[in-house]
């Protein structure tokens, strides 16, 4: 696999994974992951539906996936962590490389900013983890309604396999991190869209500098390093077009949470807000 770290804005930034494996056989695949293709194989069937409760679910359900924190959706672009994998790893000692552009982050600061995306959220995917496993069982008396599927308790699975997902994949960073297996190197190609951004900075300002630069009274604001647009070209520059639908998601939501005026709320009240928001999704 192949790691990217791509700064949305002088704060905050995306991580991704590329598998680099070839294509396991079916055979050989895990009863989760026969579901896991199974489920979306189902919801690629029902988004060919031109109307009728399949058109209903997608349309609502794109939504309620776009509302899904793009943290979550880097987390889980990671293999999550399992036993046979951990053997594997330390057998090998076969460095991940990590790419990143050395003209938005420090070069010392690069496996520090690992270290914080694989930790930070932990705890938070965890815990609602056991809480989507917990609640889907009560869901059970919505499968009595003919016709539709029983769409609370999959809504519920769905959301509990990917906090487990992303639980699963910050906890293989921290343990690749742990073992010094992660091999950073700047990247050409990726230095090269964000001086398209900042033309006059000719790279010699990292993102750390540019928000210090934008600080006054000691107050910082924080600025977009990337458009949604980007999303195209970072995806056919590093050759991962699921990278197209993550970095316009991220570039998404930094932009609304910019707006807020409570963008500089601590961690755990964001936490806390991210959980009210989750909670009036599931409501909707």
């Amino acid at each position: 696999m192949r790691l990217f770290l791509i700064p949305i804005s002088t704060g905050r930034t995306l991580i991704y994974c590329k598998r680099l494996d070839a294509a396991v056989p079916a055979k050989q695949l895990s009863y989760l992951d026969r579901i896991t293709n199974k489920a979306t194989a189902t919801w690629a069937k029902w988004e060919t539906a031109e109307k009728g409760w399949q058109k209903t679910l997608v349309t609502y359900g794109h939504r309620a996936l776009q509302r899904i924190p793009y943290e979550e959706w880097g987390l889980k672009s990671v293999p999550p962590l399992s036993s046979r994998r951990e053997t594997e790893e330390l057998r090998t000692k076969k460095p991940v490389e990590l790419l990143y552009p050395k003209n938005a982050i420090q070069t010392s600061k690069v496996l520090g900013l690992l270290q914080k995306l694989a930790t930070e959220r932990q705890q938070l995917h965890r815990k609602r983890m056991w809480w989507s496993i917990v609640v889907a069982p009560l869901t059970a008396p919505f499968a009595l309604v003919p016709v539709i599927p029983n769409i609370p308790f999959f809504f519920f699975c769905y959301r509990g396999w990917s906090h487990w997902r992303a639980w699963g994949g910050s906890k293989h960073l921290e343990f690749l991190l742990k073992e010094n297996l992660i091999q950073p190197r700047s990247l050409a190609d990726l230095e090269n869209v964000y001086l398209r951004h900042y033309p006059h900075s000719e790279g010699a300002k990292t993102t750390d500098e540019k928000a210090t630069a934008e600080c006054a009274d000691g107050h910082c604001e924080e600025v977009m390093l990337l458009k949604d647009t980007d999303g195209r070209a970072l995806a056919k520059m590093l050759d991962a077009p699921e990278l197209v639908a993550e970095v316009e998601r991220a570039v998404h939501q930094v932009e609304q949470q910019l707006k807020r005026p409570d963008q500089t709320k601590k961690p755990d009240q964001k936490e806390a807000d991210e959980k009210n928001d989750e909670k009036n999704d599931e409501k909707r």
